[in-house]
């Protein structure tokens, strides 16, 4: 795939970036430029290569769920400028 300068100037305004008319074949080099080294990824092997989350083997730190902190309605709600019925009370934005 390739892309001229009419498309650059397109992904540019879809972007919302403004780009001179003078720049524009530069902006096309270097998206041609991303989508050859894309087409390079895609010659690569991968097949029985599990997906990682890390370069490093590594396991995160597990620990266990559970509320350390709560049961205080009464102190939470302190805060609020406007509260009722237990809940925070807010103004109503959809009619």
């Amino acid at each position: 795939m390739s892309i001229d300068e009419s498309t650059a100037a397109k992904v540019a305004k879809l972007a919302r970036i403004k780009v001179e008319d003078e720049d524009l074949p530069a902006l096309a080099n270097e998206f041609n430029t991303i989508l050859g080294f894309i087409e390079q990824l895609g010659e690569v092997d991968v097949d029985g290569v599990e997906p990682m989350v890390s370069v490093t083997p590594m396991r995160l730190k597990r620990r266990v769920d559970e509320v350390t902190d709560g049961d205080m309605p009464d102190r939470v709600l302190s805060n609020a400028p406007d509260s009722r019925e237990g809940f925070f009370a807010v103004p109503k934005v959809v009619e």
